[in-house]
């Protein structure tokens, strides 16, 4: 089996990259199921039923979520409709709607969807992601397990890809944008990366145009997320290939980059 895993897809560059780029991929590579996180789909923040659609035509077969998951009003909506392959983080308060794990046919067998948030530096103050884990992964039969872990902290992450490590076939973090280099396979046969990065602007601040952002750390003023309409923008994804016993055998980055 072979999953490809879209890191987190950033307002309008990073949806139109992802029409542009996936495509391509998908006619190359020829991945049994596409995974992206899309929480940041609609202007930064949050998903619409138009920006899920988009990246859905685009080919991406699931979406996974984090801290801004219920930022627009439709993502509630869309989170609720159990026939939409989305998942949100598992350990958000129960009364959240939506689903901390699915299970998802591809042509090479089912595959288990699971989403985490991370404990440290989050605001939402969420239960743990190791006893989430624990209680979703179930002995339902299945091809293959991800993980999508949202957490801000690189060592919450590397402690659960060890957690988890024998249990799942692949880990991967996602959230703060930037792509790291410790893409491996674990000793139990797990594929981790701490972080895949994201599909948006290059040259602004976590895919944000940087005017926006700079202000927050010169005088503690917020302004609304804005983005450039034209200029370099990346595309962060990789490439986990999982044998027949549901162990990964290998993991690469996938990485483009091109003019909006």
């Amino acid at each position: 089996m072979i999953i490809l895993f879209i890191g987190d897809i950033v307002g309008k560059p990073g949806r139109h990259t992802v029409a542009q780029v996936l495509p391509q991929l998908k006619n190359v590579l020829q991945p049994d199921i596409v995974i992206a996180n899309v929480e940041n789909l609609a202007h930064g923040k949050g998903l619409t039923t138009k920006t899920w659609e988009e990246i859905r035509s685009a080919g991406v077969d699931v979406g996974t979520g984090g801290n801004h998951t219920f930022s627009k009003d439709d993502a509630r909506v869309l989170l609720a409709d159990t026939t939409q392959p989305l998942v949100r983080p598992a350990n958000f308060l129960p009364s959240e709607p939506g689903r901390g794990a699915i299970i998802v046919d591809s042509p090479a067998g089912k595959v288990r969807v699971l989403n985490l948030i991370g404990q440290s530096f989050m605001k939402d103050e969420p239960t743990s992601p190791f006893t989430a884990a624990d209680t979703l992964l179930t002995d339902e039969k299945v091809a293959a397990t991800f993980v999508d872990i949202h957490a801000e902290a690189s060592s919450e992450k590397v402690a659960l890809g060890w957690y988890l490590d024998g249990r799942v076939s692949v880990v991967v973090g996602t959230h703060t944008h930037i792509p790291t280099a410790d893409a491996r396979i674990l000793p139990g046969g797990t594929a981790y990366i701490t972080d895949v990065g994201m599909c948006g602007l290059r040259d602004g601040i976590i895919g944000v145009d940087r005017t926006a952002i700079m202000p927050r750390f010169l005088g503690g003023e917020k302004a609304p997320h804005t983005f450039a309409e034209h200029g370099p923008v990346v595309f962060n994804a990789i490439m986990v290939e999982v044998g027949p016993d549901g162990h990964a055998t290998s993991i690469v980055r996938v990485d483009r980059q091109l003019e909006v």
